[in-house]
């Protein structure tokens, strides 16, 4: 069974910010399944999807303490590391960027630093969704990641997640190594 956690903050306010890109990502991503619809999950603390084959995630803690949930769906659905991807933005990639990559590290990012913490490793998929637009330094990072998207950022917002889509469906299907080559670094139009 694979595991997909797109990271993002709880609350309206900050419903459609660049830190909350992986929940945007899990919300389009579950409309491939139509057999599942995220149910809140008080005991885990986090929305949960589930197929045969696959557990979707949003952790229902803030960005830095969600290594803590995701830790706990790991273990009830007792899944290995190598079969866990964790959606989440990437301040250092240029808006309209994606990554995949395995065993990235945090690269100082809060919620993938509390994942690996709890995990205990970072033996798992990244899925890095690049969020630095031009106005990218006018801000300090804790700012900027929990800023709006500029309205031609928003825009060019529902190809950027429907590729992030797309290539978690080619990890599910096919590979992730076959999924970074399609999709690694391929700004979107």
């Amino acid at each position: 069974m694979k595991f997909i956690a797109g990271l993002g903050n709880p609350g309206k306010q900050y419903e459609n910010t660049r830190h909350n890109i992986g929940f945007l990502v899990l919300d389009e991503l579950i409309k491939k399944f139509p057999e599942a619809a995220f149910t809140e999950n008080k005991k885990i603390a986090g929305q949960l999807a589930k197929t045969q084959e696959v557990v979707l995630f949003k952790p229902g803690k803030f960005m830095n303490l969600s290594g803590e949930p995701i830790r706990k769906a790991v273990d009830y659905y007792k899944i290995l590391p190598k079969n866990i991807y964790l959606v989440r933005d990437d301040v250092d990639l240029p808006f309209g960027q994606i990554k995949i990559q395995f065993a990235r590290g945090s690269a100082g990012h809060k919620g993938a630093i509390s994942t690996i913490e709890y995990l205990n490793t970072d033996e798992f998929w990244h899925l890095r969704v690049g969020i630095a637009g031009e106005d990218r330094h006018q801000r300090p990072t804790d700012e900027y990641v929990i800023s709006q998207f500029t309205k031609s950022e928003k825009a060019k917002l529902p190809d950027l997640i429907k590729r992030a889509v797309d290539a978690l469906v080619v990890c599910l299907e096919k590979s992730p190594a076959i999924a970074a080559q399609e999709f690694n670094q391929k700004n979107c139009s």
